[in-house]
């Protein structure tokens, strides 16, 4: 029986209830990344072209650093990786986590939450950061309705 893990960033706590719910679904563990420096309001206004989002996502050689935590990623097959859309594309901080860990031979399927915007380019700007694993793209959960995410889940 193959073992998931769901991963996930989630800045203001909407991409972490729909991570748990998918926790519960499909029996899987559950790790936050968490940023070293967490962010605040301030931080996430995209509107600001110097708040720290806008500047982390103007470069995409940015690691913003994470709390590390030991984990055996051998024990997973999968992966459901999670985290809100920014500027059309995963956080940089989800770059930190794939580079941090060793994915080879995982399969690692995307989930996001989204003010409006898609999956654009997010799984070949994270390719390079997990070379030796299968990255594919997942769906939107924006809603996160409990019968959205089994669906989903029950469709992988």
């Amino acid at each position: 029986m193959s073992k998931k893990l769901v991963a996930f960033f989630s800045a203001s706590g909407t991409t972490k209830k729909v991570a748990e719910m998918i926790a519960e679904e499909v029996k899987a563990d559950l790790f936050e990344i968490e940023p070293k420096v967490p962010y605040t309001k301030p931080d996430l206004d995209w509107m600001n072209k110097k708040s720290r989002s806008s500047v982390e996502m103007s470069d995409k050689k940015y690691r913003p650093e994470i709390m590390k935590k030991e984990m055996d990623m051998s024990s997973y097959d999968e992966i459901l990786l999670g985290f809100p859309i920014w500027w059309y594309v995963a956080p940089t901080i989800i770059n930190t986590f794939l580079e941090a860990y060793d994915f080879s031979g995982k399969k690692i399927v995307l989930f996001a939450t989204s003010g409006g915007s898609g999956f654009g380019n997010t799984v070949k700007e994270l390719q390079s950061s997990a070379p030796d694993a299968v990255i594919t793209e997942g769906r939107l959960l924006n809603c996160g309705t409990k019968q959205e995410i089994s669906e989903w889940v029950n469709s992988l």
